[in-house]
């Protein structure tokens, strides 16, 4: 019998959060599905058409029938195999797209959920703005991961401020120069504890900074790819604040749901266009702030997973009838 969802899971962790997210919210049974991509990726999407060019063979072995009701996917590289998908199974599985996937095929998707800040013009039926990415952080995980981590940061002083480091990305870097800056702000919280982690994009100098920086008895430091749990859920529900760099819009979006006080590190060298304009409308919907800036933030609970599950719901449930 084949699963109700499958997952397009490829190298990219953000998408896979957002995969996850929405796949959480659904409560149908799901398969991941592992994409991973040969040199041919490089050709664009209206070359590919629907059709499994520029996905290595191990991958291709994997999508064979039964097909599932429902296929999602998460950025461009994806969106080919999708349409595949949908055709192989003659029009029986649907499509959910996270991200515009670009004008070639779609007009197949089902539901394509794109960001608001995101350069997008049209107008489409099968089109929904979110605010901010989809993810996996909701009230009841944080709930079990503050038990979880209870034994490691109960006993920290407070306030207790977790610090989300991001990276250099292609065209943004992270300077030793921003480093010190963000250090320099975050002893203006006034902090009790501070607990760190990196991505694997964060720079060597700028781990060895906020190594150097915190007194090691009211610091917990994760280094991305130390051999002990990730403890990232964790920080954020032992969290009184906040602090995440504005290098990515996911992990922005997962501060944004922890409930607490959100001050986002964004200085402009470090951040593209579509980032500070998402940053912009966190700030002004009331659910983060700039760090440094003097102003208060308040916090909430922004989770564009469940939006677009609903949307998905009602998908299924129109097949259905």
């Amino acid at each position: 019998m084949a699963s109700q969802v499958w997952l397009l899971i490829d190298n990219r962790a953000g998408n896979i959060n957002q995969l996850l997210g929405i796949a959480e919210h659904l409560k149908l049974p799901f398969e991941e599905k592992k994409i991973e991509y040969s040199k041919l990726v490089i050709l664009p999407n209206f070359l590919k058409g629907s059709s499994l060019i520029g996905i290595k063979q191990t991958s291709k072995n994997n999508l064979t029938p039964p097909y599932p009701d429902l296929v999602i996917g998460a950025g461009r590289r994806v969106f080919p195999v999708a349409r595949f998908i949908k055709k192989a199974s003659k029009g029986k599985t649907k499509i959910v797209q996270l991200m515009n996937p670009g004008l070639s095929g779609f007009q197949e998707a089902d539901l394509i959920a794109i960001p608001t800040h995101d350069d997008y013009n049209g107008y489409s039926n099968n089109v929904i703005r979110t605010l901010g990415a989809p993810h996996r952080v909701t009230k009841e995980k944080l709930k079990q991961e503050r038990e979880k981590w209870k034994g490691i940061f109960e006993n920290y002083p407070s306030p207790r401020v977790s610090v989300i480091i991001g990276g250099s990305t292609k065209k943004e870097p992270f300077t030793s120069k921003m480093a010190q800056n963000l250090v320099q702000n975050i002893f203006q919280l006034n902090p009790g504890s501070v607990f760190i982690t990196t991505s694997r994009r964060t720079p060597p100098n700028v781990i060895e900074i906020l190594k150097k920086s915190f007194s090691r008895k009211t610091t917990y430091f994760y280094q991305y790819g130390d051999k002990k749990d990730n403890p990232y859920f964790g920080l954020l529900s032992w969290a009184d604040q906040i602090v995440v760099t504005g290098d990515s819009i996911s992990m922005c979006s997962e501060c944004c749901a922890s409930g607490v006080p959100v001050y986002i590190y964004a200085p402009e060298k470090m951040t593209a266009k579509k980032h500070q304009r998402f940053h912009k409308q966190l700030y002004r919907l009331g659910y983060a702030t700039a760090l440094g800036s003097g102003q208060i933030a308040f916090g909430g609970r922004l989770n564009a997973a469940e939006d677009i599950a609903q949307k998905i719901k009602s998908l299924l449930e129109v097949k259905k009838s």
